[in-house]
């Protein structure tokens, strides 16, 4: 049955397809663009883009408006860098989720879920990003006016940042200003040279949102100040206001349509857009990775067993025959993570990756030779996985892996050990003291035996990973070769994806976060990728499980996009993508 669109009484009353049929519809006449307090007053921060192209004549004439900027002694410091590539604008979203993440750590806890709910999809949907960078390299001294005021070049930059703004809002396109970023990070990301900083990420496309007052006060963050306590005359009064190179990537993140499509899809559906909040956005991460592909099936759990000499250091409370054991019983179908994938509706297979040659403290766990054939296997395994299934989960089991996975958050991090070593599974504290010990000592001799090359990450996983992160590895990247999204566990197959990352930017836009586990360093590790947790159990069981119970969730969210009642315009139109 369709049923007829329910119109909110406030906010945006426009559909998805109402959007999509006429991207332009935001756009003022002619004669209204000089109506210049009008545009001004109607100025917005978008976060949601249609993925229309937007003609690049009118794109030029924002940025000359931009280009119109007043400056400090018309020094003209702005520089425009224009991105349209998919997998660049990729690897800016991760680092403003990671920073999203980062910073709603520090807040109290309403203010930190407004935080999270603030949609940074932007800088994946538009067509475009503007970043807006200053040249600061000529010296304050020399520009007229920056004597006195050497941040004057950073204030014109601003200006230019308005004037775009004000001018893009005139031809009907959104724009949002994204600043979640580490200035340095963002720098490195396109290249800039030193002495050129920038001013953050501008998303630049047809809005697909129409608010009729700016987000941030809709949303009770903030409210704006009456005039009469900014306005202050002749003196101030007490009675106004108190007194490096990113790797190249082969994989490609959806195009924004993809991204885009996904969201129009559920826009239809008989319920407020975003009604079931975190599950509601890994919907669409799948549905934009599977577009044009089968949709997904039953899902697979992949558990990859690995060995570890390192475990004969003292790091964990159990033996290495435990590995045998949960290997065995997992062969037999009759594991945790066999059970829990069976009860969640997923296939279900075990990998058997070997052991690893070193100890991590006194020799590398692999040669590289072995590292980049099992990275190859595990590329095979997703690959097929990813191609019959849509949907991968990750499990593992290795005694001692935890400490392999310290190591290696330790230096993807660039983290102490004692900030991402964790007690493991039944560990004391003399116990996790000793596993500190082996993870420090570990990565000073890695570092002392490769040097810059620890920074390679097949390298890295030679000297400090194990046989089953190298597969784990392999499996993220080969699945997202294949469109399927891959679903995490803990902390091990969490750094591997961490890694996979490294090697891959394009792989994050191909992963969930199935739970976020006990283990210390698993937080920090998401939070780098950008990822937030379907579930939050306190889980320890490892082999998979949570990803196994995320997977089910995700299933479900799926099948209630499919299957949920789909809206009709006021015209009777049905508005189903």
């Amino acid at each position: 049955m369709i049923w007829p669109r329910p119109l909110p009484l406030i906010g945006d009353q426009t559909s998805a397809a109402e959007r999509a049929a006429a991207v332009d519809a935001w756009a003022f006449p002619e004669e209204a663009r000089s109506a210049l307090y009008q545009v001004v007053a109607a100025r917005r921060d978008i976060r949601r883009f249609r993925p229309d192209p937007v003609d690049r004549v009118i794109l030029d004439r924002v940025l000359d408006a931009a280009h119109r900027a007043p400056s400090v002694g018309h020094s003209q410091p702005w520089r425009f860098l224009v991105v349209s590539e998919a997998v660049t604008r990729e690897r800016a979203a991760r680092m403003a989720d990671e920073h999203r993440l980062r910073q709603a750590r520090s807040l109290a806890p309403e203010s930190a879920r407004r935080l999270l709910d603030l949609q940074l999809e932007g800088i994946r949907e538009a067509p475009y990003g503007v970043v807006v960078a200053c040249d600061r390299r000529t010296p304050a001294a020399g520009v007229l006016g920056r004597a006195t005021f050497p941040d004057a070049d950073l204030w014109s930059c601003a200006c230019a940042i308005e004037n775009l703004w004000l001018a893009a809002r005139a031809e009907g396109l959104g724009l949002g200003w994204v600043t979640l970023f580490e200035p340095a990070e963002l720098a490195a990301l396109l290249g800039l040279p030193d002495g050129v900083v920038t001013l953050g990420w501008l998303c630049v496309g047809w809005p697909d949102e129409r608010p009729p007052a700016p987000g941030l006060e809709r949303a009770g963050w903030s409210r704006r100040q009456p005039l009469s306590e900014v306005v202050f005359e002749e003196r101030w009064s007490e009675t106004g206001i108190a007194s490096s190179a990113p790797p190249v990537s082969h994989l490609r993140a959806p195009e924004p349509a993809r991204v885009v499509g996904a969201r129009d899809e559920a826009d239809a559906l008989l319920t407020p857009l975003g009604s079931l909040g975190l599950l509601d956005r890994y919907v669409d991460r799948v549905q934009a990775a599977r577009a044009g592909l089968d949709p997904v099936g039953d899902g697979c759990l992949l558990l990859v067993a690995g060995r570890h000499p390192v475990a004969r250091l003292g790091v964990s409370a159990f033996d290495a025959s435990v590995t045998e054991d949960v290997l065995d019983a997992a062969t037999a179908g009759q594991s945790v993570g066999a059970v829990a994938a069976h009860a969640a509706g997923l296939s279900f297979e075990v990998v058997d990756a070997g052991g690893s040659s070193g100890d991590l403290l006194h020799r590398d766990a692999l040669t590289v030779a072995d590292a980049m054939a099992l990275l190859a296997r595990g590329r095979s395994l997703g690959e097929r996985i990813g191609a019959e299934h849509g949907l991968l989960a990750l499990g593992e089991v290795g005694v001692g892996n935890t400490t392999v996975a310290a190591a290696l958050a330790a230096c993807l991090l660039d983290q102490p050990a004692e900030l991402v070593t964790g007690l493991g599974a039944g560990a004391d504290s003399a116990m996790l003291e000793r596993k500190r010990e082996v993870v420090t000592s570990a990565i000073v001799r890695a570092r002392a035996e490769h040097g810059a090359d620890l920074e390679r990450p097949e390298i890295l996983l030679a000297a400090l990973g194990g046989p089953e992160l190298c597969v784990l590895t392999g499996a993220v990247l080969g699945a997202a070769a294949k469109g399927a999204v891959t679903v995490l566990d803990g902390l091990v197959t969490t750094v591997a994806a961490l890694a996979a990352v490294s090697i891959e930017p394009g792989a994050a836009a191909f992963l969930v976060a199935g739970q976020r586990s006990r283990e210390m360093a698993h937080a920090a590790v998401l939070e780098r990728l950008g990822l937030e947790p379907l579930l939050e159990l306190r889980l320890r069981a490892g082999e998979g499980v949570g990803a196994a119970l995320a997977c089910r969730l995700l299933l479900a969210g799926l099948e209630v996009r499919r299957a949920a009642g789909r809206t009709l315009s006021d015209d009777g139109r049905s508005l189903t993508p």
